[in-house]
């Protein structure tokens, strides 16, 4: 025997795709949350120990290159300096490092004087490791004395 339906049932509502959309929402923002330690970290009140502060290696900085023009311009790292900002660097190089170096790169058709004046503030701000930049004459290299 047949079943007859009837057409006046209500037609049944599928929730499989409203659950789907529901899961991928629910991974979308826990994906999307900010998991951090923060909270487990100050749970506990922690005193911290104590340490002395920590020294460099003793790796020596990289000397510091000042180029003076024929004209007398001072510059250092491709910025132009004035007698007391080139005075003021320094000694501010001093005061981070006592040893530091300083190479002077002189123009050979410039003044003298003008690499003296360099010196003469290397001098002030008691940078005693200072030396001239040379090309040797075979010009195969660039050095320092």
């Amino acid at each position: 025997m047949p079943l007859k339906i009837d057409a006046s049932e209500e037609p049944t509502l599928n929730l499989t795709p409203m659950i789907d959309v529901v899961f991928l929402l629910i991974i979308f923002f826990m994906v999307g949350a900010r998991f951090t330690q923060e909270a487990e970290e100050q749970q506990f009140d922690v005193e911290l120990p104590t340490a002395a502060p920590v020294e460099t290696l003793g790796r020596q900085p990289d000397p510091l290159v000042i180029t003076v023009t024929a004209s007398g311009i001072t510059s250092v790292a491709g910025r132009l300096y004035s007698t007391t900002e080139l005075q003021q660097l320094l000694a501010r190089a001093r005061e981070a490092y006592a040893d530091q170096a300083v190479i002077i790169r002189g123009d050979a058709a410039g003044s003298y004087q003008a690499v003296m004046d360099v010196m003469s503030l290397c001098h002030a701000a008691k940078i005693r490791r200072f030396s001239l930049a040379f090309q040797p004459q075979d010009g195969s290299q660039a050095g320092e004395p």
